[in-house]
């Protein structure tokens, strides 16, 4: 059973995937693109996507890209912390940083602490915080990678310079041709309503009424439907209980296309 993961080796990906599946065979890939169609392909047996941090909000990439491939399913979640330090070459001089290398992600996260320390500073997005790593060619640049990272000719920042000091990314593991197998905490679809007055309301009232909490609720444009939106949501809840079953059924009959996405 191989898990795929976004690479390189050192990624919060990969330590989410050794978290979610231990020991088991592993292989990194360069974009999420390449995980999900790698899974589609046969060439893995699970993925690992970070679907949210909670201080940059949705991985959106990662939410389109699990509603566009078909047959896919979450059948486990784990949430990491994330440290991030700035890292640059040995002996390098901060103050004239002017470059600085890492995943959009990360950048994002630590935005504040880039604008304040390096307002002039090129920002680079690359495939992992890892693979950032690879570009820096010159005491003049930087990246920004985890705390756990260790490499010689590299120094780290002492201190954590996300945006907040409580950082966390949720991760799913995802399957190919998955279904409920199982008691579930979390009940994750996706949901399209019609582009009238109070559509949404009555997607939303079977949770109410059901007496289910959400856990994540996320809106997405519908590229090809200009101002309609698809729903993610996320509610705690055992998929199999019949009063879950019955919220599912009545969210169904309410919408205009339902998506049973992962039970965890």
């Amino acid at each position: 059973m191989v898990t795929g993961y976004l690479g390189p080796d050192g990624s919060y990906s990969s330590l989410a995937a050794a978290k979610l599946c231990g020991d088991a065979p592993k292989k990194e890939y360069k974009t999420f693109r390449d995980l999900f169609s790698a899974l589609e392909k046969g060439e893995c047996d699970s993925i690992v996507i970070p679907i949210e941090n909670s201080l940059n909000g949705a991985v959106i990439q990662n939410l389109d890209l699990f509603q566009s491939f078909e047959d896919v399913f979450a059948v486990a979640e784990c949430v990491l912390p994330v440290d991030h330090r700035l890292v640059t070459m040995e002996g390098a001089d901060i103050k004239k940083i002017k470059r600085i290398y890492s995943h959009q992600q990360a950048l994002a996260q630590c935005g504040e602490y880039l604008a304040k320390n390096f307002p002039d500073a090129e920002l680079v997005a690359c495939p992992s915080t890892t693979a950032g790593l690879a570009m820096l060619t010159s005491p003049e640049e930087a990246g920004i990678v985890g705390k756990h990272f260790r490499a010689d000719g590299y120094c780290l920042s002492e201190e954590n310079i996300a945006d907040g000091s409580v950082n966390l990314t949720h991760f799913l593991l995802i399957v190919r041709g998955g279904s409920p197998s199982g008691k579930s905490d979390k009940i994750f679809f996706s949901v399209t309503c019609k582009h009238e007055t109070g559509a949404l309301c009555n997607i939303l009232l079977p949770i109410k009424d059901g007496g289910f909490n959400i856990t994540k609720l996320e809106a997405r444009p519908i590229k090809e439907k200009a101002g309609e939106y698809r729903f993610f949501i996320e509610v705690e809840g055992d998929c199999f209980e019949e009063r879950a079953a019955s919220m599912l059924e009545n969210i169904k009959k309410r919408s205009n296309s339902f998506r049973l996405l992962g039970c965890y």
